[in-house]
């Protein structure tokens, strides 16, 4: 067992060194617990920034905040701290394929200039890292480049043995160790259970049961409030016990979405219903919009990947207003967001709505209208509604707002009993220019809201259902193929991947070479050939015999739809979890649909969710 202790950052990397030295879950959770416990003994203001540093983050994931630095930057940096020239650090790169061990090689083989400033005994500490880590994050204007260069060479400048590793890859924005943020919770609980004095005393089931407890406490209160900066502080004050009194649904900070489970049938739906009250709502096709007023009067909107998007919308801000009634003063409501034809009263599809300007929006000037659909409400004056059934908070939305023609209306939907209803709903939907139905548990425990979970208890009925998959699949462009004929000067067919969050890598699914119009195709040239890299990334899993002409780094992600999925020797999707060893899962006949602008590279679906839709 390591025992790792103090400040410096050191010892820190030593944890990330036993981290990824192995696969097995139990091994990270007790070297990572080991650090987290000692923390807390010994440095307990330090935690916060620890947790942060592990997580590859400066601040909650809602501030949008990004820390991946170029590798262009890096490159620079690296060859000036050490010595060499960007050319050699590069050919370097080429050979191994990961920036970082090409840092801590350059580092510990080459005369530093370190030795010119007489800083080889300042150790890194782990708020000195931190701090810089955030102050390269928030560089902006003219000369921040230079300035992070500058930052960036402080840092290496200080670094020993395999911190200019971890140093590096953490401002690439992945430290690539199999270190889920799942794994990181589990670990926080668990040491903070150890630190209690009273832990040692328990006999083993004892000990096991409030191990439990508290990781399911500490998960429970992150879906709910997703700040390490309010559940770090109530941890070192009152502990896990105490967690749920002082961390709480507060409107200002958003909750990972509910999501649904996509389905297949009608048949599918009425099973997995079987025995409860349901209800069949339209399936819009817009932007989710999560709306928070708070009890200063301030709205604020985010998307369903924790975004900010109060500025992109300020037609929305003014007519929520007039939508809540006048007992009702704070809120977070679930909302589509969707493009709206003001003279036909029509929905207009998502397209639409993508040209809508992001940054920068003046009510005057938008081109696009927009309507707002509420399906859900989840906090309420002061009160959390997410273990109230669906049915109870669906009569608190309907009782707390009031609908405004072509501004804001609550989701159309039914009570469905049988399979008639349902399919003559869905014919209705699909009239509408709706994507289909979602269908929700309405009462008992299986209709509470549950944050950031893809949940059984929701399901989505699309229009194309018989097709074969029953939801399209998102996924991230990581090369392409150069095109021949029409597609001559712009790229011909792209390779896909999923992403599997446990062992942080993209995994290749299919190519895709249809669904394209001439426009789709010289649009993605003109993005992506600016993200060309020469070599795949280190966190690329794929086969030789998929190798595209131009990798990309992981930047876009693309919604797309296939006719059926299939086991394959050579795409690495899933592998080895759905057949042998050695096989993966690939797309049938993949077509593109959209680009997903509302979703980031790790957004994109899921290995997991792969296997559930093949299986």
């Amino acid at each position: 067992m390591l025992v790792l202790i103090g400040k410096k950052a050191n010892r820190l990397c030593k944890t990330f060194e036993a981290i990824e030295s192995t696969t097995k879950r139990l091994e990270i959770q007790e070297y990572l617990t080991s650090f987290f416990k000692h923390t807390i003994e010994l440095s307990p203001g330090n935690l916060l920034e620890t947790l942060y540093l592990c997580l590859n983050r400066v601040c909650p994931e809602y501030e949008n905040v990004e820390l991946g630095i170029g590798e262009s930057l890096l490159i620079k940096a690296i060859a000036e701290v050490t010595g060499r020239t960007t050319q050699k650090v590069k050919n370097e790169l080429a050979k191994v394929g990961d920036l970082g061990k090409v840092a801590r090689d350059s580092k510990n083989s080459q005369k530093s200039i370190s030795s010119m400033f007489g800083n080889r005994d300042k150790l890194l500490t782990v708020p000195k890292v931190f701090n810089s880590m955030k102050k390269i994050a928030s560089l902006t204007g003219h000369s921040s480049q230079d300035l992070k260069v500058k930052e960036i060479q402080n840092l290496l400048i200080s670094c020993r043995d395999e911190e200019p590793k971890f140093l590096t890859r953490s401002l690439e924005g992945k430290l690539r160790i199999g270190l889920a943020e799942q794994t990181v919770l589990i670990c926080l609980a668990q040491a903070f259970v150890m630190t209690d004095k009273e832990y040692e005393k328990l006999a083993k089931a004892k000990k096991t049961e409030e191990l439990n407890n508290a990781i399911k406490t500490i998960k429970s209160v992150y879906s709910e409030l997703p700040s390490y900066d309010k559940i770090v502080p109530a941890l070192l004050k009152g502990g896990i016990k105490n967690l749920r009194e002082h961390c709480k649904l507060t409107p200002g900070i958003p909750l990972k979405p509910m999501l649904a489970h996509p389905t297949k049938s009608i048949t599918d739906v009425l099973d997995s219903v079987e025995g409860h009250k349901f209800t069949c709502e339209f399936k819009y096709d817009g932007e989710r919009g999560q709306i928070h007023r708070l009890e200063d009067g301030t709205t604020k909107i985010f998307s369903r990947n924790l975004e900010d998007n109060t500025v992109k919308y300020p037609d929305i801000i003014e007519r929520i207003s007039k939508a809540a009634k006048t007992n009702t003063k704070s809120y977070v409501l679930d909302c589509e967001v969707v493009a709206w034809d003001l003279e036909k009263h029509i929905l207009l599809p998502f397209q639409v709505l993508s040209t809508r300007k992001r940054k920068d929006v003046k009510e005057a000037e938008i081109k696009v209208s927009v309507c707002l659909f509420a399906f859900d409400l989840l906090y309420l004056n002061g009160e959390s509604l997410l273990k109230k059934s669906l049915e109870e908070r669906r009569k608190l939305m309907n009782d707390s707002f009031q609908e405004i023609e072509d501004e804001f209306s609550f989701v159309q939907n039914i009570n469905a009993t049988n399979i008639e209803e349902i399919q003559s709903y869905l014919d209705e939907s699909i009239k509408a220019n709706c994507e289909g139905l979602m269908v929700k548990i309405l009462d008992g425990l299986e209709s509470t809201y549950e944050p950031s979970k893809r949940s059984r208890n929701w399901l989505k009925l699309k229009k194309d259902y018989l097709s074969g998959v029953g939801d399209s699949l998102d996924l991230v462009v990581v090369g392409a193929f150069y095109g021949r004929g029409k597609r001559t000067n712009v790229y011909g067919a792209f390779l896909l991947a999923c992403y599997d969050p446990e062992h942080e890598e993209y995994q290749t699914i299919c190519k895709i070479g249809t669904g394209f119009s001439d426009s789709d195709l010289e649009t993605h040239f003109n993005y992506l050939k600016e993200k060309e890299t020469s070599e795949p990334k280190s966190y690329f899993n794929y086969d030789k015999g998929t190798k595209p002409d131009v990798w990309f780094e992981p930047c876009q992600v693309w919604e797309v739809k296939a006719a059926d999925l299939s086991i394959s020797p050579i795409y690495k999707a899933a592998i080895g979890q759905v057949s042998e060893a050695s096989k993966g899962v690939s797309l049938r006949f993949p077509r593109f649909i959209r680009i997903r602008e509302d979703k980031k590279p790790e957004d994109a679906t899921t290995s997991e969710q792969v296997i559930n839709i093949i299986c």
